[in-house]
Formats: C-alpha cells, sequence, structure tokens
C-alpha cells in the first residue's frame, strides 16, 4: 500500500548544481561506491550507539553489516545496510538537499568562491556526496526505515528533471539504494559495477578497512565429474572486506606478521617494517595513525615523480593514496595510513593545503617520526645504521626546509668523518672529542671521502691531529649555507676563509717568522695577483699546507664551486666565483719561483708557470680546468726543458 506520493521538479539551478556534482567535483566515478558504503557505516554506526542509549529501541544490533547485491540481467547494484535509517522527514531533509530552498544560497556562495578548492569545500559542507551516484546509474531508489518506525519512504530520481517521495509499508530497517546503471563505457571511464571483481576490487581500495562486515552473495561453480555428476552452481554470501582497522587496535593487540602483511599492501614493497609507529590523538583534533619506517629505499626515492605520502583515511573510509600534505617531503618514504575523524568526505588535495587540522596532525607526525628515529639511534644502533644507509640523504634534506625541527634533524644525522674509515659519527660525539680550545666544527664537501682525504685543505688539520667531517652528498652542499651551529660550535669549511690553528704560544713563537716570509715573499703575491687576475681574486701565503704548493680558498660566504655546477646542472645561470690562491712558503716550488722572480721579474715564462701553479691546485681539489688542452700545453713545454 503506497500513500502520500509526491511528485516534485528540480529548480533550473538544482539541476545546474547536480550537473557540477556529475561532472567536476567528481572526476574519479569509482568513488560513488565509496560515499554509498561510507553512508551505510554511519547508519550502522548511529543504530549501535542509539541503541545503547535507548533501551527502549526494540531493534537487533546482533549482525550489523553492509550488502551489495549484483543483478546482471536488470543491471542494478544495491547497497543495503540494517543501520539507523531514515524518516520521511529526514530524507528530504538529507537526501533532498538539493531540493530545498538552500540551495540559492549554496549556488551564490559558490559564485563568491574564489577558486575550485572552495568551491569544493561548500558541496563538501552541504553534504551532497549522495548525489555522485548519478555518474554511473540512469534512476536512482532510495528506500529507507527509520529504526523503531513502522514506514518506510521510497525516494527515486534519474536526476534530471524530477524526483518522487512516497511512504510505504513493510520494508525492513535500515536503508537500500538501487542503482539502475548506465551501460559500460571504457572511453569514459565508466566500468560495469555488476562484476563481481571490479565490486571486490573497489572495496578492497576504498572500504576494506571499514569495521562492519561488507556482504555480497557470490556464484560458485562445481564442474561435473567422470562420475557423471552434473556440473552445479552453489550461491553463499561472502564478506567481502578485511575489516582490519590495525591502526584501531593497540600493539599488543597486532602480531609482526600482521604489520608485516598490512605494510606490504599499503606499500607495495616486499621488505619488512624497520620500524612500527602507532598513533593515537585524542581533543581539538581526533586521529589515529599507523605508520612505517622501511627497511630498505625504493627506487623512485630521488624521483620527482615519485609516491610521497601515506594514505589519508576519515571514519576508516579510504580518501586517498600519497597524501603529501600529511608528512614533509623529506620524510617521503614513511608510509601509513592516518584516519582523521572531523575531515569531509569530499576533502580534495587542494582543500587539504589550507586546512588548520591538517597542518596539526603534520606536525605531530613529523615529531614522533624524528623522535622515533631518535630512540632508533641511541637503543637499536644497527637498525639506525640500516636506516641511515637508505634515507640519510633524504632526511638532510630537512635541515634546509623544515627549521621547526631543525635542531633534532642534526642530532639524529651521521656523518663520514677522519675519525674513523669505515664508520660514522653524530654531531654529539664530535663535539665530545674536539680538542681543548677548538671553537669550531670542521668540514670539508665533496664528490667522495677519497678526493677529500687527498685534498690539499686537509693538510694542516691532519697534522694537528683535528677531525674534519667528510660530506659526499649532493644535499651537503646546500645545508651547511644554512645551518650555522650545533651545540653552540660554528660549523666551517676548511676550504673557506681563512685557517689559524695555532694555539696561542705557537702564535707569538712564530710571529717573528711570518712577518719575515710576508715581507719575503710580497713582491711574488702582488705580482701573481696581477697576473693571474682572471682567474683569483687574491694570492697570499698559506697556513693550511703542509706538503703541497698551492691550493684555493673562497671567501667565508662565497659559493663552493660544486655548488656552482649543481646549479649551472639544474639550469640556473650562476656567475663563476673567482677564489683565493694560497701558497705554501716551505715548498720548493714556490721558493724557487719567488728566487726567479726576484731574479728575471720580466721573464715571460714565469706567468706560464704561475699559471701551471693554480691549474695543479685546481686539480688537486678536483675541480675542472677551463682549458685544459692549454695546461697541458704548458706542462709538456715545461717537462721537455728538463729533460
Amino acid at each position: 500500500m503506497n500513500t502520500n506520493v509526491e511528485q516534485l521538479e528540480f529548480q533550473a539551478e538544482t539541476r545546474q548544481l547536480l550537473d557540477l556534482m556529475i561532472h567536476s567535483v567528481y572526476s574519479n566515478k569509482d568513488s560513488f561506491l565509496r560515499e554509498l558504503v561510507s553512508n551505510a557505516s554511519d547508519a550502522l554506526d548511529k543504530l549501535r550507539l542509539e541503541a545503547f542509549r535507548n533501551k527502549d529501541l526494540d531493534v537487533d544490533t546482533s549482525d550489523l553489516h553492509i550488502e551489495l547485491e549484483i543483478d546482471e540481467d536488470a543491471r542494478t547494484l544495491t547497497v543495503r545496510d540494517n543501520g539507523i535509517g531514515m524518516s520521511r522527514e529526514e530524507v528530504v531533509d538529507l537526501i533532498g538537499t538539493l531540493a530545498r530552498s538552500g540551495t540559492a544560497d549554496l549556488r551564490r556562495k559558490l559564485k563568491e568562491a574564489k577558486d575550485a578548492a572552495a568551491s569544493e569545500e561548500l558541496i563538501g559542507q552541504f553534504g551532497i556526496g549522495f548525489y555522485s551516484t548519478f555518474m554511473v546509474a540512469d534512476k536512482v531508489t532510495l528506500l529507507t526505515r527509520k529504526a523503531g518506525e513502522s514506514e518506510a519512504t521510497r525516494w527515486e530520481s534519474t536526476g534530471e528533471g524530477t524526483y518522487t517521495i512516497e511512504t510505504v509499508e513493510g520494508a525492513p530497517q535500515g536503508s537500500s539504494v538501487t542503482l539502475h546503471l548506465k551501460p559500460e563505457d571504457t572511453e569514459d571511464h565508466l566500468h560495469d559495477y555488476t562484476s563481481e571483481r571490479k565490486i571486490r576490487e573497489l572495496v578492497k581500495r576504498y572500504s576494506d578497512f571499514i569495521a562492519w562486515p561488507i556482504r555480497m552473495e557470490v556464484e560458485r561453480r562445481i564442474p561435473a565429474t567422470e562420475d557423471g555428476e552434473a556440473e552445479q552452481v552453489t550461491t553463499s554470501s561472502e564478506t567481502i572486506n578485511s575489516m582490519k582497522a590495525l591502526w584501531a587496535r593497540s600493539r599488543d593487540e597486532v602480531s609482526d606478521e600482521e604489520y608485516t602483511e598490512f605494510y606490504r599492501h599499503i606499500a607495495h614493497a616486499w621488505d619488512e617494517p624497520l620500524e612500527v609507529i602507532p598513533m593515537k590523538a585524542e581533543g581539538t583534533f581526533e586521529y589515529q595513525a599507523l605508520l612505517f619506517i622501511p627497511s630498505h629505499a625504493p627506487f623512485d626515492l630521488f624521483n620527482r615523480d615519485g609516491r610521497i605520502g601515506v594514505q589519508l583515511y576519515v571514519k576508516r573510509v579510504f580518501i586517498m593514496d600519497d597524501c603529501d600534505q600529511l608528512m614533509p617531503e623529506y620524510l617521503r618514504f614513511v608510509k601509513g595510513v592516518v584516519d582523521a575523524q572531523d575531515l569531509s568526505l569530499n576533502v580534495s588535495r587542494e582543500i587539504l593545503q589550507q586546512d588548520r587540522q591538517i597542518r596539526a596532525i603534520r606536525r605531530r607526525l613529523t615529531k614522533k617520526v624524528l623522535a622515533t628515529i631518535k630512540e632508533m639511534k641511541a637503543q637499536r644502533p644497527e637498525d639506525y645504521a640500516t636506516f641511515w644507509t637508505q634515507f640519510g640523504r633524504a632526511v638532510k634534506e630537512g635541515l634546509l626546509s623544515d627549521t621547526d625541527n631543525r635542531d633534532v634533524l642534526l642530532e639524529i644525522s651521521s656523518f663520514s668523518s677522519t675519525h674513523s674509515e669505515d664508520g660514522s659519527t653524530s654531531l654529539a660525539e664530535y663535539v665530545a672529542r674536539m680538542q681543548d680550545g677548538q671553537e669550531q666544527i670542521y668540514y670539508a664537501t665533496g664528490e667522495s671521502r677519497q678526493l677529500l682525504e687527498s685534498s690539499p685543505h686537509m693538510e694542516a688539520f691532519r697534522a694537528k691531529g683535528l677531525e674534519v667531517l667528510l660530506l659526499t652528498d649532493p644535499v651537503d652542499e646546500m645545508w651547511v649555507g644554512s645551518v650555522h651551529e650545533f651545540d653552540g660550535k660554528a660549523f666551517q669549511s676548511i676550504a673557506k676563509g681563512e685557517v689559524d690553528l695555532d694555539s696561542a704560544d705557537d702564535k707569538a713563537a712564530n710571529e717573528s717568522e711570518r712577518e719575515a716570509q710576508e715581507k719575503e715573499f710580497a713582491g711574488l703575491l702582488d705580482w701573481m695577483t696581477e697576473t693571474l687576475g682572471e682567474q683569483v681574486t687574491k694570492v697570499r701565503l698559506s697556513s693550511r699546507l703542509t706538503t703541497s704548493p698551492a691550493c684555493l680558498v673562497g671567501d667565508a660566504f662565497s659559493m663552493s664551486p660544486a655548488l656552482e655546477r649543481m646549479y649551472r646542472a639544474s639550469g640556473q645561470p650562476v656567475p663563476t666565483t673567482r677564489r683565493i690562491l694560497e701558497l705554501n712558503p716551505s715548498h720548493p716550488l714556490v721558493t724557487a719561483l719567488r728566487a726567479a722572480h726576484d731574479a728575471r721579474p720580466e721573464d715571460a715564462g714565469l706567468a706560464d708557470t704561475a699559471e701551471l701553479v693554480y691549474g695543479m691546485a685546481l686539480l688537486a681539489e678536483g675541480g675542472e680546468l677551463d682549458d685544459p688542452a692549454r695546461f697541458t700545453g704548458l706542462l709538456a713545454t715545461r717537462l721537455a726543458g728538463t729533460v
């Protein structure tokens, strides 16, 4: 018996909004099932809560579930739940949102919205995700009965000009949404939603961890036997979601094997996680998180198009993969799930960029991951060594981008050092080994450890027994220019500025000798500065050389040659920086050049020798000659004169 049937027309503005929903907001048509399953899950949650609150409510909560029903012949898909259901008024108020006078207000706000992200946020606030069903269906029928009531309501529409609402009797408690599906159209990304395989795929992807069982009737064929038994077809109900929301369970309730399988599923990896990080936050922002630090770096860790971020769920409903707003880029290797309680299901990446709650969650997740790494470093040095080998280069990017966490990033970082040939050291360990009176953390940057250890810049530090950090990752060239100190000790490049490693007593003892050398070499230094004016800014005596004749050093705040090359390789024009040429006054080549210049200042061949000295200094640090052919020609001429 049907009573109180109403057939209503959509207003013109409502049709336009519906068209916006179908063609603009939901670019992924598969998302309709996520919306319906989410609504069904909410209805089950509400019924369970109401049954606790209202002891007089006569409902059975022993088998709350969601059911999917496929009819291939009729081309329909039904999503059914035995949850709280809706009254007629609630159908009009909730499902009939687009038919209400509030639509005009929504359209006005949409017109005032400055960008697409703001538009999507408004649509999400109005709660009209139900209408995504019209992306895949020509007609949608809703049948619902509220728990505790006897009459049910049927709502039906084609999503075009009209819709109907009627009161019916005899319907079961809960809600069912029947989609009369459009024909399959692969070009328009419209799949066959009567396919059991496709439905299983969507449930696995979007709703696998819904707390309620999602069931579907499936057919299984038993082939004929050799004994003459005919083929049999059996039908049974199967639960097609796992319902294993691991992030909602305490760590002692989940086995290591379950964590490993879940990690492999979400990370599309085969290794085992090096660390599992469960989190739960209550209060202003409620969320649960389950994060993993892998044991092996993915192949695309340094690929700009690589997958970055963790999966985002809202109330156990999958929203998006690779949510890069929840994790800083330098922690892009972290995999996992964040399940927020108060976000809209319609949230987009653009909205996430402006969301205050997302920013707060990101800060907390970042601090938790860094604290976990710090704890690993202190308590599990072998695991930390594995972690740093795989991900240290990426983590050091945070020294540039994350000033808020820079101190802890410095604490968890490790570096090669002259202290050990094959091990690494932390900055705290370096500081603890510093010599009495040492106020700076010395470092060298370059392409390889071998190149740095053989650099002329290292000679005085080796002679004095001073430890030097050997920084060979490209990112090291960047962060050392932004990070000025650790634990009150300034970072100092051994290839920049003046180096004064002598103690006060040594300075006093050597002062007269130094003054004599400055006077003795003054003529040579001035002449070489003028002769090499296009290559260097100045020529001076060195206090950092012990065995090499010369080396090149930069000003205290100049850009290193390696950093210049990096910028040029990325297409950024960078002017070539001229540096200072330092001479070793004790080296035979330098003393001989001084003597020759004093004796034959007009000898044109001395300029070639000066150019060779500059070229040798450049090659000794691993630099590149501007004109290799000229250098080898000059060298060949000089060698020929000695044979």
